[in-house]
């Protein structure tokens, strides 16, 4: 464990925080210290430079000014460089954050319909999304916790199709949803229907075992056997069970085909491998590439399982 402690170490301060805090026995103060790096040193930093004088990242909202990438959906406009600011665990009272978030705020608006950031607008993914940054770095998002209640489908979850006629409900959609009403939980103590709302949707991860299907038990998708990092919009096992991780609930019964399906892909040198990285342009890479040991994945997969046994 120590070997595997040191690598995670080794890399940048948005890795190293969340080990001290997760895996070591590290004091608050010391993983304090190390989550102040953030604003100023690494991936971070960096990020935080790219934020264009307008408040977007790559001139737009969810897609940058220019779409001109072939390979996938552009991942540098100004959500996704935010939520990866999220991941890294910039500190929300920071002033490198308030900064960033009020230029945001102030200018930012959704190609959707043009309404302001921090309202949202129609599909429940991206309001998911818009919710976790908003209650992440103390932003009002009242409203658009209000319409996600409204908008959960019958089965238990949400799906961005539901406009276009689909009643039944995505493990994708569903999670972007559930880390938003768990970010606006911690932030707010959330309201009796988002706290409902959050525990009806679990309900339905868990009833499915975060992988097969309730009718039958087949499995969804095995690219959800396929660990990403950076996990954009989309689901697979170990972003489900860190989310569950997050809620700082016990371990339920039903998630341990999922559990052992993460324990199963650890290498023999004790990391985890990036398996299928989201085609797409990017600010910068994070990761060495698919196929090879990814510190995100290890950090995530260790927690996982640390909680799990924990339980």
């Amino acid at each position: 464990m120590q070997n595997r402690l040191d690598w995670l170490l080794d890399s940048d301060p948005a890795i190293r925080w969340q080990v001290l805090r997760d895996l070591s026995d590290a004091s608050p103060d010391e993983v304090l210290k190390e989550r102040k790096r953030v604003a100023t040193q690494g991936w971070g930093a960096r990020l935080l430079g790219l934020q264009g004088a307008d408040g977007q990242w790559d001139g737009g909202t969810y897609w940058p000014a220019y779409d001109d990438d072939p390979d996938g959906q552009p991942w540098t406009a100004t959500t996704y460089s935010l939520l990866l600011l999220r991941d890294f665990g910039l500190l929300p009272d920071s002033p490198e954050a308030q900064h960033a978030v009020s230029l945001v705020r102030e200018n930012s608006h959704w190609e959707e319909g043009n309404q302001l950031f921090f309202q949202g607008e129609v599909e429940p993914c991206i309001n998911g999304m818009t919710v976790a940054l908003g209650a992440y770095f103390g932003e009002d998002v009242d409203s658009v916790v209000e319409r996600l209640t409204r908008e959960q489908l019958a089965d238990g979850g949400w799906n961005c199709e539901a406009g276009r006629g689909s009643t039944r409900s995505s493990f994708h959609s569903t999670i972007c949803v559930l880390d938003g009403l768990l970010e606006f939980e911690l932030a707010t103590g959330g309201t009796p229907l988002s706290r409902a709302a959050r525990k009806t949707a679990e309900e339905y991860l868990l009833e499915r075992g975060l992988l097969r299907r309730k009718s039958n038990g087949g499995m969804i998708s095995g690219d959800w056997l396929r660990f990403s990092y950076p996990t954009r919009w989309f689901y697979d096992v170990l972003r489900g069970l860190d989310y569950f991780r997050a809620t700082g609930a016990a371990p339920d019964l039903r998630m341990a085909e999922a559990v052992e399906i993460v324990r199963s892909k650890q290498q023999p040198d004790g990391t985890w491998l990036l398996e299928n990285t989201h085609p797409g342009k990017v600010h910068f890479p994070l990761e060495d590439g698919d196929g090879q040991p990814s510190r995100w994945n290890t950090l995530r997969a260790l927690r996982v399982l640390r909680w799990h046994e924990g339980s």
